[in-house]
Formats: structure tokens, C-alpha cells, sequence
């Protein structure tokens, strides 16, 4: 056999076994889209009847009420969302700064608690499209730095800014505020602690945070200017690699909003006080 027979011959029998193996192909993606949509959390909330959140305490989106039961917006927003797939609730309570791992461990399915969309937490969980914008608001000791009126003022080595640690308060805080001294707590009430004493004189959080706290402590805390100095928008978040559970999230977040129901949850928590009487 000459070498050019050969080489045709070796290159007839490459493409029969390519055209053999073509079939296979869209059989084999077919089987991959199958394990995907059955191992997805949206699917495994349906089969276990059962839509599994996980949150944290933030005033006013999370907050656990005089009967013991949790109440806010995200609370909200969670109870609508089981209840439009035809599933019951469980919240699962969660330290902030771990709320990212414990949701890749697989100890909920999603979390709802007005967690913003950033580059650092993309890396790790997929976000839905946003449903809520949120931006940060500052509160201040009346005593120890008053007669402050710009975000500029409390850019100083010498102020100390009480806030949340693992939260968007902290980075907020850490780039618009870099010659502050930051103090990173694990709860928010002990950072708003930390400035009634005098021991930090300025507070981060997102509103409205600040202003409830300013109006709660008159004779001891004021808000230097009024609105927020960020904008950042909100979402939830699912494992990554499945596709299932985001669609399903993105078209009820597409629904609802059309509806104006996240607006009219959002003013009620977010502008009025109406519901601060149900706290202990």
C-alpha cells in the first residue's frame, strides 16, 4: 500500500468514528441537563415540599418579634416567594459573616436577606436579578463629634466607626472612610452600643438604620446629613452551576415586581414605623 492510500484510509476511518460518536453527543448534554434540573434546589424544595432561607437579623428586614415568630421585609419577600411555588417556609437564622458557606454546604436552598450584589460574593454564589435598592446611612454621638454635617467629617484618624463585620456597612465604611478607625462587631446592636457610650462617635449601616437609631436615642445621637452616600442593589442567592433554581427566581422576581408588591413592602418597612410595636 502506497503512503497516500494510508493516509486516506487512516483519515476515512477519523471521521466514520466522528460521525459515529455524533449521535452520542446530544444525548450525552441531554443527560447532564437531566442530573442538573434534579439535583437542583428548586427541585429538591418541590420534592421535599419545603423552601428552606437563610437569613440573618437586620433592622428592617429581618427581626424576631414579641411572639417569638420573624417579621420584616426579607421575611416578607421569603413567605411570598413559598408561598407562590405552593411550598412551606423555613427560616434558618445564620451569622452574617458565615451565611455565604453554610449556603454552600447545602444548609438552605437560597438566601433572601437584603444581601447586595457584589464582586467578591459573585465569585462564590450566583445573584439573582435585584429586587430592592438599598444604600448606607451614617449616625453620629451627639456629644463627642457634634456639629458634624458632610460624610468628609468623619474621615479622620481620630473617629472611630462602629459597624457590622462581613457586611456591605464594613466595605462601604473601609473605601469611603479610609483614615476612620474602624470597629467590627458581630451584631449590629453592639456596634450602635459602642457609639451611645462615646466609645466609637459614628455608626454605618443601611438605611434606615441610622435614622431609626437617631430617632430612638434624641438626647445622644443625631444624623450629620440626610439620605445615603451609596447606592448598591439586592438580591438572592443561589449555588452556583444551578440554572433551575436562578430562572425560577428571576421570573418571580419579574412577576412580582410588575405587580408593585415589592414597593409597597418596602415603604411599609422602610418609611413608616407602624410596625415597631410588635418588637420586644
Amino acid at each position: 500500500m502506497r503512503i497516500t492510500d494510508g493516509l486516506r484510509l487512516s483519515a476515512a476511518l477519523i471521521l466514520l468514528c466522528a460521525l459515529l460518536c455524533v449521535p452520542a453527543l446530544p444525548a450525552a448534554a441531554q443527560n447532564v441537563r437531566q442530573q442538573l434540573s434534579a439535583e437542583s434546589a428548586i427541585e429538591q424544595a418541590l420534592r421535599r415540599g419545603t423552601l428552606r432561607v437563610g437569613m440573618d437579623t437586620f433592622e428592617p428586614w429581618a427581626m424576631k418579634a414579641r411572639d417569638g415568630q420573624y417579621i420584616g421585609f426579607e421575611i416578607d419577600v421569603a413567605r411570598r416567594l413559598a408561598q407562590d411555588l405552593g411550598l412551606s417556609l423555613e427560616l434558618v437564622p445564620t451569622q452574617w459573616d458565615g451565611i455565604i458557606p453554610a449556603l454552600l454546604t447545602g444548609k438552605f436552598d437560597v438566601i433572601i436577606g437584603g444581601m447586595s450584589i457584589r464582586a467578591d460574593r459573585a465569585k462564590k454564589v450566583n445573584f439573582t436579578i435585584p429586587y430592592n435598592h438599598t444604600g448606607m446611612g451614617l449616625v453620629a454621638n451627639l456629644k463627642t463629634l457634634p456639629g458634624k454635617t458632610a460624610l468628609a467629617d468623619f474621615n479622620d484618624p481620630s473617629v472611630s466607626v462602629a459597624v457590622r463585620s462581613g457586611t456591605t456597612a464594613a466595605k462601604a465604611a473601609e473605601k469611603m472612610l479610609p483614615k476612620a478607625r474602624l470597629l467590627l462587631f458581630s451584631e449590629e446592636p453592639q456596634a450602635v452600643q459602642e457609639v451611645l457610650s462615646g466609645r466609637a462617635q459614628a455608626f454605618v449601616s443601611t438605611a434606615p438604620k441610622p435614622a431609626f437609631e437617631a430617632a430612638a436615642h434624641k438626647d445622644a445621637l443625631y444624623l450629620p446629613f440626610s439620605g445615603t452616600f451609596t447606592r448598591e442593589p439586592n438580591a438572592m442567592a443561589v449555588r452556583k452551576g444551578d440554572p433551575d433554581t436562578l430562572n425560577v427566581l428571576d421570573s418571580w422576581i419579574r412577576a412580582v415586581e410588575a405587580e408593585g408588591w415589592f414597593e409597597e413592602r418596602f415603604r411599609y418597612w422602610f418609611e413608616t414605623r407602624d410596625w415597631a410595636g410588635r418588637l420586644p
